[in-house]
């Protein structure tokens, strides 16, 4: 009892504990037999794929989400998307807030390590904007999307699918009840620009829409937020590039649509690699160049404090920092006009590689058990995985148990980030008060 009240008053433990206490409840909830239609030989393990997708915003299925579960099951992986794509801490602590009860100074912590945030203070009034920020954002997306839903459905499923796409959208989910994503929606801009939107605003991170909302202009803004915004911006400029020059000849993909669907879809496949796993085009059947330039996307994700995974813009942007100061020859890393301090470069170098080191030790074990399986499809899924996107390229439904519960780390890792379960998993950390002696080594 003593060991598991250590790690509850540990803010990352209890954030990572936190997760997987709601991964399990969601596999629990998704087991039960009035939770799906289709008959299977293992409910169990399908639960917690898809509970764990769920909270961890990915969106890879074993399971097709609008065929195998019921109106309660797809009503549970809803609402696991949402505490999943908010953070839990945000809606245990909206109940305190509303109820009247006082947020304790170890809630406050955890909420700051869920938000990636570096200030204890306003951590009341940051969940207060989460939560409205989400509410309104999302009613604005559901709404947009009503108005192509509704016509073509009705009503009641158009409503429906719409406040389930936009929730599923903002949260960087990319789950969907349309059977098949939005393969076959190229034509339908409303669509993709409102899902887009809100892909990318759930991926930017809420203080960054915080400055959007309050601060008109860019230079008032955090070097945080201008650091985000400015590599998403690159970003999405690349993907757009990449994805309409490489897919232009594929007659697969976009050789037979018209020059509007193109735009369309490859706009859409520059912002889905953020970390939501919605595709309007089949990536079974894209080049590998463009399996690898989705890779390198996913990978790096959406921005810290956000709905999204990957190991976050900022980091990257750090990075590449890092690297023009060492070309000019500078010892200060600077962003913005601004020096970046040594133990946040370190940091970010730190997620990098260790992000690299788990997705290459994952790809490489799932395609020493199934070799029938074409590496780069395998690390395809693993960095979806992990970046918690959740576009796929068939591979999840051919992985065998151990395969599936390898993705379910990865996206758990993705989600909770590498440091975080780090921290969790060396409970003792020791801190040293000496200082070796400085020697000279010869790298590069």
């Amino acid at each position: 009892m003593r060991r598991i009240k250590n790690l509850l008053n540990r803010p990352p433990k209890t954030l990572a504990l936190g997760f997987f206490a709601l991964i399990i409840l969601g596999t629990i909830l998704l087991s039960l037999p009035f939770a799906y239609r289709e008959p299977t030989d293992t409910p169990l393990l399908d639960g917690f794929f898809t509970s764990t997708s769920a909270v961890c915003v990915t969106g890879l299925v074993v399971r097709n989400t609008a065929s195998h579960w019921t109106a309660f099951g797809k009503g549970v992986i809803l609402a696991l998307i949402q505490i999943g794509g908010i953070g839990f801490m945000t809606v245990a602590t909206s109940f305190f807030i509303f109820s009247g009860k006082r947020v304790s100074l170890r809630e406050r912590l955890i909420i700051k390590e869920q938000f990636n945030s570096n200030q204890r203070s306003g951590i009341v009034r940051l969940t207060n904007m989460v939560i409205k920020y989400t509410v309104v954002i999302e009613l604005a997306g559901a709404l947009l999307l009503s108005t192509y839903f509704v016509p073509r459905y009705g009503i009641k499923t158009g409503l429906i699918y719409a406040f389930f796409h936009s929730i599923s959208a903002f949260c960087n989910a990319g789950f969907d009840i349309l059977g098949n994503s939005l393969i076959g929606y190229n034509n339908a801009p409303i669509l993709i620009y409102t899902i887009s939107i809100l892909i990318i605003a759930g991926g930017l991170g809420f203080s960054v829409l915080k400055d959007i909302l309050n601060t008109k202009k860019f230079h008032k803004y955090s070097t945080h937020s201008k650091l985000a915004i400015t590599t998403t911006g690159i970003l999405l400029i690349i993907g757009f590039v990449f994805f309409l020059i490489l897919e232009f000849d594929n007659g697969a993909t976009l050789k037979k649509m018209s020059w509007v669907e193109k735009i369309n879809a490859s706009v859409f496949q520059a912002v889905v690699p953020r970390t939501a796993g919605f595709q309007s085009i089949n990536y079974r059947l894209v080049k590998d160049s463009t399996l690898l330039v989705t890779i390198i996307l996913m990978f790096i994700g959406a921005s810290p404090g956000g709905t999204g995974g990957g190991v976050k813009t900022t980091t990257i942007g750090v990075i590449l920092a890092s690297v023009l100061s060492v070309v000019r020859g500078s010892e200060d890393t600077e962003v913005f006009k601004r020096r970046v301090p040594q133990g946040i470069a370190k940091k970010a170098l730190a997620v990098f590689f260790i992000a690299i080191i788990l997705i290459l030790m994952a790809s490489f074990t799932i395609t020493v058990m199934q070799p029938n399986i074409r590496f780069i499809d395998v690390l395809f899924e693993v960095t979806s995985a992990f970046g918690t996107v959740g576009l796929g390229v068939g591979v999840t439904d051919k992985l065998t148990a151990p395969g599936k519960l390898i993705l379910c780390f990865m996206m758990y890792v993705g989600r909770v980030g590498p440091l975080t379960l780090l921290y969790t998993i060396n409970i003792k950390q020791k801190h040293k008060t000496i200082r070796l002696a400085e020697d000279d080594l010869i790298v590069g």
